[in-house]
């Protein structure tokens, strides 16, 4: 631009001369020399003072890009928030399919006991405690077998702190080969049962007969006493399992005794030994008047025959065929050591149906009846 510029002075310059005089015409020339290069250093002062205008501008924007220029370790910096945010979703979308299959394995557990027949009252093992025979227990001294454990279950947060021992008859290996005394006093029996009238002695625990369909009876008293627990936890009672499995090195006595000592009521399940079907019923206190005198028996009999009635009302409520009136006289082991409410309850015979079903109507039926009995 600078050399474009020169070329059109020059050629003014020439055309200048060409016009001018002799002198005049040199001094006119001199003086236009001297106007061409004074434009010509005003130009290039121009030109300079341009060229140093650019230099500053790209300068101040050079310097200004540095400043807003992000140095890399800067960037890594400001990019952590985001990083560290990204991380959190990712940890937390990864966590979600954990707890929502947790939720899902903890809904089914549930559906499961609702499906067994338990609900939110269900016991896990913090609920549950083992209790032996106490030697210091009073008629625990009676006892031949009693290193076995019971079992209390506890009801949830609705429970109304009645404990119910559920006593599943028979089912101890080696009970046949005890003998203990029928009662607590050493009088003799006063009526025919397993164990004849008279004797002073009977077996500890007998292995109960054997169903029709070769069902052994412990088996099924078992399979009842479960369903009957979660029956009554439902209800809100406490649940004290006496035999909690096949086995349990128990006798009738220490069974006895351990229900007294941690239960509000006890009540041992059998079927009856008949061919008949012929119903449910429960062993009642012999009418004798030297049985009904004897303690335990004299301060407790009412409280096991209102119990006993209470059963089989329950029972018969809810559709189950009744013995007779639903009674049946038998001097017991139980009985004689009892001392609380306590019942021997006959569920029918060998013939008798003892299916889940079945085992689930008697449950009811036993249930309603503790509960009318409790007032509840």
């Amino acid at each position: 631009m600078r050399k474009k510029f020169i070329c059109q002075v020059i050629i003014l310059s020439g055309i200048l001369t060409a016009c001018a005089g002799n002198a005049g015409k040199s001094r006119g020339i001199d003086e236009s020399k001297v106007s061409v290069e004074s434009s010509i250093t005003s130009v290039e002062s121009k030109e300079s003072r341009e060229v140093t205008d650019l230099k500053v501008v790209k300068k101040n924007v050079t310097a200004s890009q540095e400043e807003t220029t992000v140095p890399e370790s800067a960037k890594e910096t400001f990019a952590a928030p985001e990083t560290a945010t990204e991380t959190a979703k990712a940890k937390e979308e990864s966590t979600k399919p954990v707890e929502e299959t947790s939720k899902k394995e903890e809904n089914s557990k549930k559906e499961e006991n609702f499906k067994k027949g338990a609900d939110s009252n269900q016991v896990d093992s913090n609920q549950t405690k083992e209790i032996g025979l106490d030697s210091g227990w009073e008629y625990a001294s009676f006892s031949k077998i009693n290193s076995g454990k019971a079992v209390l279950y506890k009801a949830g947060q609705n429970g109304n702190g009645i404990t119910i021992a559920v006593n599943a008859g028979h089912g101890t290996k080696g009970g046949s080969s005890q003998k203990t005394l029928c009662h607590p006093d050493g009088s003799a029996k006063v009526t025919s049962g397993t164990t004849k009238a008279g004797a002073t002695t009977a077996i500890a625990v007998s292995e109960g007969m054997t169903f029709s369909d070769g069902t052994p009876e412990s088996t099924a008293t078992f399979e009842m006493a479960k369903v009957l627990k979660d029956e009554l936890l439902s209800r809100g009672y406490n649940v004290l399992m006496i035999r909690d499995g096949n086995d349990v090195q128990l006798d009738n006595i220490a069974r006895t005794v351990i229900a007294n000592n941690n239960s509000s009521a006890h009540i041992a399940l059998h079927w009856d030994s008949t061919s008949s079907n012929k119903g449910a019923f429960y062993m009642g206190v012999p009418d004798v008047a030297s049985y009904k005198s004897m303690e335990p028996v004299a301060s407790n009999w009412k409280k096991h025959e209102a119990l006993g009635k209470s059963l089989i009302n329950g029972l018969s409520q809810n559709g189950t065929k009744i013995f007779s009136k639903g009674r049946m006289e038998m001097d017991l082991t139980q009985t004689s050591y009892s001392t609380i409410p306590s019942i021997d309850i006959e569920l029918g015979d060998k013939t008798s149906d003892h299916g889940k079903d079945t085992l689930r109507i008697l449950s009811k039926g036993i249930a309603d009846g503790i509960d009318s009995y409790f007032g509840r």
